[in-house]
């Protein structure tokens, strides 16, 4: 099979909520003994996004953020769908000069080349590059593992030993790593199995995408366990899992990862939906899952403003995703999610958790190393 370059989908999280007015449902007598957030404090309470990609570098991005008190970390990516790298990177140089306190970036490289004399060399002297200029974090993407391929025209996988001296690189300059290996676990199911209507109709109308069609590229659980080998192999970088690691489709599967990798946090960013399916179905077991790993989890949503994209448009869309997942995590409020055409009730976190996982959490992770560390 071609090398398939996977989607990215622009503003998915807008699709994978509902923004239907909610109702209250009674708070949830657990002995809590922090009294939940309401909706009116969403603006009150200081924020970040911890993935989100701002393309270009029209201030529409920031002025939101600024209106609703999150700082931001947007993610370079080597994506062809996207501006290159380079362009990403003056976007995201220009934003941080507007507003270094609230706007932070992360570096990523490109794969063309790999393994041939002076790829790593280059890629290292641009990593340094990039920590100097402010770059809080570098990204990997589902290219290695499903896309690239070596001489031999087999794919590259996240273990492979010629990355491994990057990613020690990468742990000296003191950021962490930003790993997203890996589609949503329903592009390996059937469409009748999946459990969002949004991936059940994309899968629908692009079959060359549908991993369950193509068993002759890696599974799910091949992937997830190069990823794992991976990060074995690299105890002391940080890793953080975007999109939940790529397990979003089961908590206690993804809290075997957090409890194995004691180094390693993960993002939240587009997979609201499938914490919210799980949640009808089981609601105290995913609060505790909250409550439990409320230190190794990253507010996030993958929100993307492209170049060309119109600004007023953008911003209602981006604050109702913002207030929407404040609903479902920080309040007892019900709301309806039409990708499961289905009332979702919140979770209710208690306070100091909220506070952990929307701000402190990623504030740590991605606070600028120091000079001892580049």
């Amino acid at each position: 099979m071609k090398a398939v370059l996977f989607r990215f989908v622009v503003l998915l999280a807008v699709i994978s909520r509902g923004l239907a007015p909610a109702h209250a449902q009674p708070a949830p007598a657990d002995g809590a003994a922090d009294t939940p957030y309401a909706m009116e404090d969403f603006a009150k309470v200081r924020k970040y996004d911890a993935h989100v990609h701002a393309n270009g570098a029209d201030r529409a991005f920031l002025d939101l953020a600024r209106a609703d008190n999150f700082e931001l970390l947007s993610i370079n990516v080597d994506y062809p769908d996207f501006p290159s790298v380079a362009a990403q990177h003056r976007a995201a140089l220009r934003l941080a000069k507007a507003d270094p306190a609230r706007f932070h970036w992360a570096a990523t490289f490109s794969m063309q080349g790999y393994a041939t004399p002076g790829w790593a060399a280059r890629v290292d002297a641009g990593l340094d590059q990039a920590v100097r200029e402010g770059a809080r974090a570098v990204k990997v993407w589902k290219n290695i593992g499903m896309v690239e391929k070596d001489a031999q025209g087999r794919l590259i996988m996240l273990d492979d030993p010629g990355l491994a001296p990057v990613a020690e690189h990468i742990r000296a300059l003191g950021v962490p790593l930003i790993a997203h290996q890996g589609e949503p676990y329903n592009c390996w199911l059937p469409l009748q199995q999946m459990t969002t209507n949004n991936d059940r109709e994309y899968f629908a109308k692009h079959p060359q995408y549908h991993m369950y069609l193509h068993p002759e590229m890696p599974s799910h659980a091949a992937l997830m366990a190069a990823r794992d080998r991976f990060v074995a192999a690299h105890p002391q970088l940080r890793v953080v899992g975007a999109h939940m690691a790529s397990l979003e489709y089961d908590v206690d599967r993804l809290a075997e990862f957090l409890d194995r990798f004691p180094n390693a946090t993960v993002d939240l960013a587009a997979r609201m939906s499938q914490v919210q399916y799980q949640s009808n179905r089981d609601w105290r077991k995913v609060r505790a899952f909250f409550i439990r790993y409320q230190d190794r989890l990253l507010y996030g949503t993958d929100l993307t403003y492209a170049p060309g994209t119109d600004p007023a448009q953008f911003r209602a869309e981006a604050h109702g995703v913002w207030r929407s997942d404040w609903r479902y995590l920080a309040t007892d409020e019900t709301q309806r999610i039409e990708v499961l055409e289905a009332d979702v009730r919140g979770l209710a976190l208690p306070r100091a958790v909220i506070d952990k996982i929307y701000y402190r959490n990623a504030a740590r992770e991605f606070a600028a190393p120091t000079t001892a560390a580049r």
